[in-house]
């Protein structure tokens, strides 16, 4: 048999696509042969059929697929699991036990308000909305069990930030933000209140309860939230935002469940409801809404407000001569309108603190997704 080539060597296109096919087709040409060949000796031979039966399991368990999630490049950021060949170190668990507890979602998990008590979500949407946008956000609110919709209105004063302030100040949790392009939703901004952070997702696919085929009926209920695949320390940080969305201890009696199943960087949102057919069985129905997510950025604090409260510069002429100020004699008073006496009282001023909660002026990023990141089909990052 001859030695094959690796269509990757040759650097004619058509010619690598040839190859390339050829050998995919002989690949499956061998295996079917070999199927057919076993399916055969079985057909003769019982006892054969019974022992392929007993070595099916480890035939399964040496011929896994390649596909492009258990192939993924390895990143310096998967956190320890017990999927993982080998067992996380002490130290691991250690770093991982310490970042969890600094991170602004920890007095969640520390159980300090009712657990019962759903979280307050205010829901929005961009300026100048459309019906579509609004028939989601309706959608949202029976989704997330203390979620509120207020609608944007229009002009200055009602930026993100000022609005993530405003809601933070009067003991709401979360902040939704449903952007849309072309009369449709395609974005959705998620701000952890009162201090960040701030994330924003790509929306697709969106499908409501009334476009499912055979879909429940939602109840009140607190449901159960499952977070699936979500293997690095960002990835941790995005399931742990949304699992702050719901209250901790979920209503079992309502059987309802939420899924976001995280497969190649993509959240797949489902909501479904158990079914129990008879007591060995159980069936899920789907209630809705359906819906894809694509993280795009992760900032630190609070959307920014750009000049917000600033001045503007005051005017400046240079000449060619300085003079210098002379300070005044021991003896002289200075009067209440000298210019030293406003800088000081503008400066008191200053120092007092505010009580309003103030949105920043910039915010840093702690990851932005850009595309010389994906150097290949096997890059993920949650």
């Amino acid at each position: 048999m001859a030695p094959s080539i690796q269509p990757s060597l040759i650097k004619n296109k058509v010619k690598r696509q040839e190859v390339a096919s050829k050998q995919k087709k002989a690949k499956g040409q061998q295996k079917l042969q070999t199927r057919l060949a076993r399916a055969k000796q079985e057909a003769k031979d019982p006892a054969a059929k019974k022992v392929q039966y007993i070595l099916c399991p480890k035939r399964r368990e040496e011929n896994v697929p390649r596909t492009l999630d258990n192939t993924r490049e390895h990143d310096p950021a998967m956190l320890p699991t017990s999927k993982q060949s080998a067992a996380p170190s002490a130290v691991q668990l250690d770093e991982l036990n310490t970042d969890l507890a600094s991170d602004p979602f920890s007095q969640y998990f520390n159980f300090t308000d009712d657990p019962h008590a759903p979280p307050k979500v205010l829901i929005t949407t961009s300026p100048k909305a459309s019906r579509a946008t609004y028939d989601f956000c309706d959608e949202l609110v029976g989704v997330f069990p203390g979620a509120e919709y207020i609608r944007r209105k229009k002009g200055k004063g009602f930026e993100v930030g000022r609005i993530a302030g405003w809601a933070a100040g009067r003991g709401y949790k979360h902040m939704v933000i449903v952007n849309e392009d072309m009369k449709k939703p395609n974005a959705i901004t998620l701000v952890h209140l009162p201090s960040g952070p701030t994330a924003y997702f790509r929306l697709t696919s969106v499908e409501l309860t009334k476009q499912i085929y055979g879909h429940a009926r939602a109840t009140p209920h607190n449901p159960e939230l499952v977070l699936n695949n979500f293997a690095t320390s960002l990835g941790h940080a995005v399931g742990r935002m949304f699992q702050t969305l719901f209250p901790p201890l979920p209503e079992f009696q309502g059987r309802q469940v939420v899924t976001l199943h995280n497969q190649r960087d993509f959240l797949f949102f489902r909501r479904h409801r158990y079914a129990f057919r008879s007591p060995e069985k159980v069936a899920l129905q789907e209630i809705g809404p359906r819906f894809t997510l694509k993280l795009r950025w992760l900032k630190r604090g609070l959307p920014e407000v750009r000049n917000f409260g600033a001045s503007p510069d005051a005017l400046e002429i240079t000449t060619g001569t300085t003079e210098e100020s002379t300070p005044p004699p021991a003896g002289e008073k200075v009067g209440p309108h000298d210019e030293d006496t406003e800088i000081d009282e503008n400066a008191a001023a200053d120092a007092t603190p505010m009580t309003k909660k103030e949105p920043p002026k910039d915010n840093e990023y702690l990851w932005r997704w850009k595309p010389e990141l994906e150097t290949s089909r096997r890059t993920f990052f949650l």
